[in-house]
């Protein structure tokens, strides 16, 4: 298998699910030196023309970063003073959906034929996400003792993600992709650990293609 095909392969399988309400970004053909691959069930694929992953044995994961849409406003036509989010209920929403994304995430490596790593060696794969445009519609909070529980409609989310040489830093490919909560049913986010059925579904449906993709390569090349 050539490198570039190595690279490809891992994207290809990283993209495999059809992904319900993706939006479409504008065509770019080169990003960073890499260069977009056609043809896949994802908004945006770019990858190094030259990379070569097969040698790769373990992976990091860097800490999720996640952040909400620009035009957000977590208490548009909230009137109850008491149902409206803080500093610290949007901090938890955050630091709810990047817990979920790396327990996600570190659950499908552990059954893997890849370790998951907290430490960079030779043969790491480094595995850098951001969840960006966060969009949880009409959120409502509904207190019950110290506990605060956020409910919301459908929503949308981005993924952007990159893979690189942990020893080297050498970028080798980078996958955005955008996922909608479906029309009905709900968001919900309780306490500091968000709990949705609808971001469930599609930090799951990041993390099983990735890993998939990962065992493939992995197969491929023994």
């Amino acid at each position: 298998m050539t490198p570039i095909r190595n690279v490809y392969v891992l994207i290809v399988l990283l993209c495999a699910t059809t992904l319900a309400g993706c939006t479409q970004t504008a065509p770019v053909d080169e990003w960073d030196g890499l260069v977009r691959r056609p043809g896949t069930r994802i908004d945006s694929v770019f990858v190094k023309p030259d990379a070569d992953i097969s040698g790769f044995t373990s992976v990091m994961l860097d800490p999720v970063q996640v952040s909400f849409a620009s035009n957000w406003d977590p208490n548009q036509g909230v009137r109850n003073p008491a149902r409206r989010l803080n500093a610290t209920d949007v901090a938890a929403i955050q630091t709810g959906l990047a817990t979920m994304f790396r327990e996600t995430f570190s659950a499908d490596i552990a059954r893997s034929n890849f370790q998951l790593v907290e430490q960079a060696g030779p043969d790491t794969l480094r595995v850098s996400a951001a969840i960006v445009n966060l969009f949880v519609t009409a959120p409502d909070t509904m207190s019950a003792g110290r506990s605060r529980t956020y409910t919301a409609n459908s929503g949308q989310m981005t993924l952007v993600l990159e893979l690189r040489d942990a020893a080297t830093g050498e970028l080798l490919a980078r996958a955005v992709d955008t996922q909608r909560g479906r029309q009905t049913g709900s968001m919900s986010f309780t306490n500091s650990v968000t709990n949705t059925a609808d971001a469930r579904r599609a930090i799951g449906t990041w993390s099983t293609a990735l890993t998939q993709g990962l065992n493939e390569l992995y197969n491929r090349t023994n």
